[in-house]
């Protein structure tokens, strides 16, 4: 039985819920920032200011000069994430294999379901029309035998978008697709390819696969499939939760500081965000990775392996502040700060000579829960305001 499946795409999201909250914000062109008044980037769009060159991840003053009359709005999350778990609900009518790819995309397999509803295509037209009725709100829907195709073809018309490719249409389609546009090709690979004079799909399906495991290792294997539109991966439904690969936090300053009691006291909250995540889902890690970028953008990355695994926001903390040593450059000025910890392990516990220590940290995390984030925080935090 040939595969179907569904990728569904929410049309501009947050800036289509917004408008939908506000009336008086629909037909203007708006853009979704998490500080209209600080210094942050459009997390999305409006079709409106898309219209002027407002993209995603574009600076609040580029986004100005392109459009002087967009309305910026402050980012909603948790309507937001209120929204999306009732359109996957939604699309949970059709299939139990309803796999959540962000918050505002879903792989569906109709396969098995497809015939009790008229037809992957009346599926989609469903959804469609119950997400336009209930929350005003268009999508866009690609129909393909796998998730790869799927994706690609949902992107092909959007807004409000509805493609259907056929196995016998995958040939004549690929010729024509270049290969940055298919999803799992980045910029650098797709850079690479192109020295080696493969530029659509077609010519990535026609080069010997063994060429390109010698060039990209194991990864060649991966591309050879991506350029016959080959993809064998299964939706998998929300409650198969890929385990973490990574955690971190970061912030950009109000002000560019080169003020270092400002920026140890921000790495140290960064630090102990990260620690809570960990201990939340049960993740320890082993490897501190600290991002450093300066106010002219340059940005530099360094990270650091430790012996055992932790989620103790403390050592996360001095780790963090000893790669910082490293990258700083004084007296230059400091825009952002990350720290991420990678190298997880589940299922795992901080290993400790006596049990306070983890006690302490399980019931400083429950008081934070309850009555809000750093309400209970450890006294270096207070020191290196101080400093």
């Amino acid at each position: 039985m040939m595969r179907q499946v569904l990728h569904i795409d929410m049309d501009a999201f947050f800036a289509s819920v917004e408008q939908q909250t506000f009336p008086f914000l629909r037909g203007r062109p708006i853009g979704v920032c998490s500080h209209p008044q600080g210094r942050t980037v459009i997390a999305t769009a409006s079709y409106e200011a898309r219209a002027y060159g407002v993209k995603t991840a574009m600076t609040i003053p580029q986004a100005r000069k392109l459009c002087p009359e967009i309305t910026l709005v402050r980012c909603n999350l948790a309507k937001y994430i209120d929204t999306s778990t009732r359109i996957m609900a939604i699309c949970s009518r059709f299939t139990d294999s309803v796999e959540v790819f962000s918050i505002d995309e879903a792989f569906l397999d109709v396969t098995n379901t497809a015939h009790l509803f008229g037809g992957a295509d009346t599926i989609a037209r469903k959804i469609k029309q119950e997400l336009s009725g209930r929350f005003g709100l268009t999508c866009s829907i690609g129909i393909a035998p796998n998730k790869l195709l799927a994706k690609l073809v949902g992107e092909m018309h959007k807004p409000d978008g509805l493609t259907i490719i056929r196995p016998e249409e995958v040939p004549v389609l690929l010729e024509k697709i270049i290969v940055e546009e298919m999803c799992g090709i980045g910029p650098k690979t797709a850079a690479k390819l192109h020295r080696l004079g493969i530029k659509s799909c077609g010519e990535l399906g026609r080069y010997p696969e063994k060429a390109l495991v010698r060039i990209f290792g194991v990864k060649g294997v991966h591309l050879h499939h991506i350029g016959k539109g080959i993809d064998e991966s299964p939706v998998r439904p929300y409650f198969h939760k890929p385990p973490a690969k990574s955690m971190g936090h970061s912030m950009t300053f109000d002000k560019d500081t080169r003020n270092m009691a400002i920026i140890r006291h921000h790495l140290f909250q960064l630090s102990e965000q990260v620690g809570r995540r960990l201990r939340k889902d049960n993740y320890a890690g082993r490897t501190v990775s600290l991002v450093l970028r300066y106010a002219d953008f340059t940005t530099m990355v360094r990270q650091h392996s430790l012996k055992n695994w932790t989620n103790d926001g403390r050592r996360i903390y001095q780790t963090g502040l000893a790669l910082f040593y490293k990258l700083y450059q004084p007296p230059r000025y400091v825009r952002l700060i990350g720290i991420s910890v990678s190298n997880l392990i589940q299922q795992t516990r901080q290993t400790s000579m006596f049990e306070h220590p983890e006690t302490l940290r399980s019931a400083v995390d429950n008081l934070n829960n309850r009555f809000g984030e750093f309400r209970v925080t450890r006294a270096q935090n207070m020191k290196n305001m101080n400093r």
